[in-house]
């Protein structure tokens, strides 16, 4: 009786207002779930990659779509043989690719997230000031083919950069200390005694032509490895400050970590001796802050007398502010969105499997024995890879064009295998420009054919790229194989033995020795440092 009592109570105004608040609170749910996302466990974070394509032929459409599932939070576990990897990146619109003429559409949808977004994709380039459509013609067969990119503007090449590491190195825009230091006018003499280096046609070792000058390099090595000193931040714990990952694809920001923290040349305990200062962090802004309030150092150069190293992709973004006035080695060297060439330095994506043996798998056939002409496998990351694949795969004999292969053990060393028989190994760029397939040709001693729009490759204001790898801008990817076959087979030969050459330059060793990848990113930001030194 009670009950009914109470349920009497209720009068059509309560119920109105009972249900008028259920829908006000279903509503505002929704919104957030649109803004935000649908928020999961950190153990089962499932994103989305779609790949649909519509082939239409007069009234004949075929339609075929497949979804596949990746686990996002699952890092660590991630063997990354054919691909960059998993990355928790915040792409919330689509990559377009249309080849037309019998009409054929190919729609790659890629959403990669910590959570589930029911945001309305990007419908156009329109939507987005930051989407541009590129247009290329396919000279096999006069289809038009249009790609849907991020990035503004006509490509920068690879002789504009030179030109923009020239005049770089011509104007010294680092702000000046607050007060002096001695180890400013030792940067300084060091500057003085590279520009005034000794000629050098020939070094044991080193082949001259992969270089820009190998006299001043020379000079530039040696006045590091004698003179340079490195204070290396202490502040914070692990796992979040000072923790090295050798393995994976950031293994070259671990490994550089791991040697330079440990190394007693060029280390120094008392921060007044430093020339450089090394931030060990990816999470910037506190410790940056926090610096600056415990030591002077900071305050003196406004940061330019110090230097970080990033492989992750947000890198760049991230640092941006920060560390406007300092040295940053980023392997997301994309000079389109604020890497500063000349002042920040291309680092190279090495993915290691074995950190007990960072050399396996080193060297590869003869160019007489290397019978396939251009080899390229990985996942569908970005826009480029799915109009690469498209246009290449299954077209040519000569051309091992082909999408992710399994990651079984077999196919793993067959990949290897096409890599060590290929005499060009196409470099694609993902979702950013770099790609640890520029680092994994020259391991395998096969010529890089660089396909990124806007990527400055490692070490360039020292390596001569020309000379060793090619670089194919993306809207001449359909004329890919033309463009290899018009590079005669002995200026082929000349350049593999290139590679050969600067191979040494890009390879880990738990000790570090003379010219190799260790002292190579450590002599890029002190070469970096001693062209922006200003004095009081």
């Amino acid at each position: 009786m009670r009950i009914i009592t109470r349920l009497e109570r209720f009068h059509h105004s309560d119920i109105r207002r009972l249900l008028s608040g259920i829908i006000v609170t279903v509503g505002f749910v929704v919104l957030l779930v649109q803004c935000f996302g649908i928020p999961c466990p950190k153990t089962f974070c499932l994103s989305p990659v779609t790949v649909s394509v519509i082939e239409s032929t007069n009234s004949n459409v075929t339609q075929v779509s497949v979804m596949n599932y990746i686990n996002l939070s699952d890092i660590d576990n991630v063997d990354e043989e054919f691909e960059e990897g998993n990355k928790k990146k915040d792409l919330d619109g689509e990559n377009d690719v249309v080849i037309s003429k019998e009409k054929v559409e190919i729609n790659v949808s890629v959403i990669a997230r910590a959570n589930i977004s029911l945001r309305k994709p990007i419908d156009s380039s329109e939507s987005d000031p930051n989407l541009v459509m590129v247009r290329v013609k396919d000279s096999r067969n006069g289809n038009v083919l249009s790609m849907r990119k991020n990035e503004r503007g006509a490509a920068i090449s690879i002789s504009q950069m030179n030109s923009l590491l020239i005049q770089s190195l011509s104007s010294f825009k680092s702000p000046k200390p607050r007060w002096s230091s001695a180890r400013d006018s030792e940067m300084l003499s060091a500057r003085f005694e590279i520009e005034k280096a000794s000629v050098v046609h020939e070094f044991l070792g080193l082949n001259a032509s992969v270089y820009r000058n190998i006299s001043k390099f020379l000079r530039s090595y040696d006045l590091m490895e004698r003179k340079l000193k490195v204070y290396v931040y202490k502040e914070g714990g692990k796992p979040i400050f000072h923790k090295p990952l050798p393995r994976g694809i950031y293994a070259s920001e671990g490994w550089f970590m791991k040697l330079m923290e440990s190394n007693k040349k060029f280390v120094v305990r008392d921060p007044r001796k430093a020339h450089l200062f090394y931030i060990p962090i990816n999470h910037l802004k506190e410790y940056v802050d926090l610096i600056a309030g415990k030591y002077k150092f900071w305050n003196r150069t406004g940061g330019a007398d110090h230097f970080i190293v990033a492989c992750h992709d947000w890198g760049n973004k991230l640092t941006k502010k920060t560390m406007k006035n300092s040295v940053r080695a980023l392997c997301n060297s994309n000079v389109a969105q604020g890497f500063r060439i000349g002042t920040d330095t291309a680092l190279p994506v090495t993915y290691i499997r074995s950190a007990e043996s960072p050399l396996e798998y080193l060297g590869g056939k003869t160019p007489s024995k290397r019978k396939i002409l251009a080899f390229f496998a990985g996942s569908m990351h970005g826009y480029l890879r799915p109009i690469l694949v498209k246009l290449w795969e299954n077209k040519e004999p000569d051309m091992k064009i082909v999408g992710p292969m399994p990651r079984d053990p077999e196919s793993k060393t067959q990949y290897r295998e096409y890599m060590k028989s290929s005499k060009y190994c196409i470099c694609a760029r993902g979702y950013e420009v770099h790609t640890p397939r520029v680092v994994e040709a020259i391991i395998n001693e096969c010529v890089p054919v660089i396909i990124a729009d806007n990527y400055v490759p490692p070490f360039f204001e020292i390596l001569n790229w020309e000379e060793f790898a090619v670089f194919v801008e993306e809207k001449e990817i359909a004329n890919l194989r033309n463009i290899l076959l018009s590079i005669s087979e002995e200026r082929y030969i000349v350049m593999q033995a290139r590679v050969k050459a600067v191979q040494q330059h890009f390879l880990w060793h738990k000790k570090p020795v003379k010219f190799d990848l260790f002292h190579m990113i450590l002599h890029s930001i002190w070469h970096s440092r001693v062209y922006k030194v200003k004095t009081r």
